[in-house]
């Protein structure tokens, strides 16, 4: 109806873009503004004038997976010149000396800036997708070798079976033993693993999604039946909230969601929990400890709410732009959910 409630909401988000985008022209270029205000934002608040993604939340560090998510957004905005200082920055900074693959965590504020050399295979998946997509939009064959590159250590040392599963380590060092394997399911960035799985069909790609889909399915936890951020696999196939972090549902379990949906994957069954979850729209909350049932005194950002309104393909939410309360990971979330739902939607 043309006086809805959700007819007025859409024409709100409408004109609150419209006003963003006339206050971004007086600081970018006309060139500029084929890219979404998002993006516009993104990059003047986040990605510094050398390529490093900023979590200004967390003491200004820089993530693999902030580098693969910005790469991500270049690439979606067709901003080349954003996209290669990216790619720069973090092939310079965070790859390792005896793997195509990159270290987790830069903080410039100590000397090395890469103290733990560790990878976090979600930003390596997210880094190889991101040059993936890129290779198709420009053309541009020697992305396409380095994602193929990442990609092939991803699989040979990352990708294992386990427990009756195919599963992803989330980094090379720690996480397993010859009893158990601790997993964190938002690294299963399925819309990637579709891609990889056709330039790579003879690989695990697609075994990935459908282990990914039964791991979620028996991951219900407590009486909110959800699965939490990290779950340990042991090797006869149980599966238990992991003692090695707090047992909830938190700022990592809820992109679960998004990126099954991303790559249709969550299907009316698995999404089951999520909705009953975040059934109130008004009450939505960061995190809950699925054992206890203690929860955030606090609302949830708004990166959080529009992935629950995903979930409820509530997409007038999901369109708004992000504003100077949300921080590095609310408008990453904001940002990625947009992205999930064009993909959901086409």
């Amino acid at each position: 109806m043309p006086n809805s409630p959700e007819h007025l909401k859409a024409v709100t988000n409408t004109l609150l873009q419209f006003v963003l985008w006339l206050g971004l022209t007086a600081l970018y270029p006309l060139s500029c503004m084929a890219q979404d205000v998002d993006w516009l934002i993104y990059k003047k608040r986040f990605v510094s004038e050398s390529g490093r993604v900023i979590d200004t939340y967390n003491n200004n560090i820089s993530h693999s997976e902030g580098q693969g998510w910005g790469m991500l957004f270049a690439e979606a905005n067709a901003d080349k010149a954003s996209f290669d200082l990216l790619w720069r920055w973090t092939r310079k900074n965070l790859t390792r000396k005896d793997a195509l693959l990159f270290s987790w965590r830069y903080d410039p504020s100590v000397t090395p800036a890469v103290k733990d050399p560790n990878n976090a295979t979600d930003g390596d998946i997210l880094i190889a997708w991101a040059l993936h997509k890129a290779a198709i939009r420009w053309q541009e064959p020697n992305y396409e070798t380095a994602s193929a590159a990442i990609r092939a250590d991803i699989h040979a040392l990352l990708v294992k079976d386990f427990g009756g599963y195919t599963v992803l380590l989330p980094g090379l060092d720690g996480f397993s033993t010859s009893d158990s394997v601790d997993i964190n399911l938002s690294y299963w960035v399925i819309p990637a693993f579709m891609d990889f799985a056709v330039q790579e069909p003879e690989k695990k790609w697609q075994k990935l999604i459908v282990d990914g889909q039964r791991l979620l399915a028996a991951s219900r936890f407590g009486d909110l039946a959800l699965p939490v951020d990290w779950i340990r696999l042991t090797a006869s196939g149980e599966l238990s909230p992991s003692p090695e972090w707090p047992s909830r549902f938190s700022y990592d379990a809820v992109r679960i969601p998004m990126y099954f949906i991303w790559g249709s994957s969550l299907t009316a069954e698995l999404e089951l929990p999520f909705k009953a979850y975040w059934k109130r729209q008004d009450l939505v909350l960061p995190w809950v400890d699925v054992l206890t049932g203690e929860t955030a005194p606090y609302q949830a950002p708004a990166g959080i709410v529009a992935v629950r309104s995903l979930v409820y393909q509530d997409y007038g939410f999901v369109i708004q732009a992000p504003t100077d309360k949300d921080d590095y990971f609310s408008t990453s979330l904001l940002m990625l959910s947009k992205l999930a739902a064009g993909a959901a939607r086409r």
